[in-house]
């Protein structure tokens, strides 16, 4: 059988993957403009194999959402709340640990925390918050607190980023989520978060955590006012940063959700599936670099991340419970899914589950 990229408008693109050659910012932009989804879905996927060979990763986490007070407002975000809204909230640290002990029983390996950018949490909350979380569930990673919160305590009690990653990782924080990346282009980033930290500054929060012996995970915001050059400079300017440091230990693009944002009533769709399944496999051919592509289930469906597994995907995220930011935006998928469920989803796409934690230690395989 002919290979389908033999016949396709990126076919000296795959030649050079099939070399082993990097990829550029000009083929980047041809990938992305181009209409043979097939043969670019077909070479991420043998990236994917030679990386992964035929395993798919999950873990059974909980993500806590401990405040949604935030100063910034970013015109994208549908989650965050003025200080006194009917709506605002913020989680006392008795409420967070009574969440992280109602979950022990579900054997999670992964606390995932995130919030707003609330005035009134100074460093003494979240290092309090580090300390009981692992005290009531002591084998679980923590994965907590993107660039721009780390950034914002910072700036707070003026002291540097290095300082505040390694007093926050001697109270428990074991890795940095992904969000807050959005697109690094300050042109969109006028437009979608102007309060929200640089693109550069985003990349230099990361840097000083590999820096401390920290991974980390890298997104990409797309679907909303950013052009397909700036989607490849996001990509490049990532890798650039993994070949300096090695810490990142996954790649996850997040599909935009305008619902309920300031951002809804211009004109937005949402992201097809088409756009999904490009962007997932050229994310796998463009970051040479990065170990895993994460298929993040929530913001996608369960359906289409499972189709994403031969687009390049070797992850699914994991069992999640109680996501709030991507479903104030108007994500429809459920809060939650089983372990079973995310095992089954896998072996019917012909792959072998591998449960992990959040640095990619096996847990167990199948059921």
């Amino acid at each position: 059988m002919k290979r389908p990229f033999k016949e396709s408008d990126v076919s000296d693109i795959g030649a050079k993957v099939l070399a082993g050659e990097r990829l550029n910012k000009e083929d980047g932009i041809r990938l992305f403009q181009s209409r043979d989804l097939l043969p670019i879905g077909y070479l991420a996927d043998m990236i994917r194999t030679v990386k992964n060979g035929n395993k798919v990763y999950f873990i059974v986490n909980r993500h806590i959402n401990h405040t949604n007070v935030c100063v910034n407002l970013c015109p994208l975000c549908a989650f965050g709340r003025e200080a006194g809204h009917r709506r605002a909230f913020t989680l006392s640290l008795d409420e967070i640990e009574t969440r992280v002990l109602a979950s022990r029983d579900e054997h999670v390996s992964e606390i995932h925390i995130v919030g707003g950018l609330n005035p009134d949490l100074k460093l003494d909350y979240y290092i309090e918050m580090l300390r009981r979380v692992r005290r009531t569930l002591p084998g679980a990673v923590i994965q907590a607190f993107t660039a721009v919160e780390i950034d914002y305590l910072a700036g707070a009690h003026n002291l540097p980023v290095r300082e505040v990653l390694a007093i926050l990782r001697e109270a428990g924080l074991d890795s940095l989520p992904g969000g807050g990346a959005e697109i690094f282009s300050p042109r969109v980033r006028r437009l979608i978060c102007p309060r929200k930290i640089s693109g550069e500054r985003w990349l230099a929060v990361h840097e000083a955590a590999h820096e401390l012996g920290m991974r980390t995970n890298a997104t990409m915001l797309y679907g909303h006012v950013e052009t397909v050059a700036e989607r490849v400079d996001h990509l490049i300017q990532l890798r650039e940063l993994q070949d300096r440091t090695g810490g990142f230990l996954t790649f996850i693009p997040l599909a935009f959700h305008a619902q309920n944002t300031v951002l809804e009533h211009e004109g937005f769709y949402p992201t097809t599936g088409y756009e999904d399944l490009k962007t997932l496999a050229v994310s796998r051919l463009m970051l040479d670099n990065f170990d895993h592509i994460k298929a993040f289930w929530i913001m996608i469906g369960p359906k289409l991340a499972q189709v994403a597994l031969s687009f390049g995907v070797d992850d699914l995220d994991g069992t999640v419970m109680e996501e709030k930011i991507a479903h104030d935006a108007g994500a429809k998928t459920g809060q939650y899914m089983t372990k079973a469920e995310l095992i089954n989803m896998i072996e019917a796409a012909g792959r072998v589950p591998v449960e992990r934690d959040t640095l990619y230690n096996v847990v167990g395989e199948g059921l």
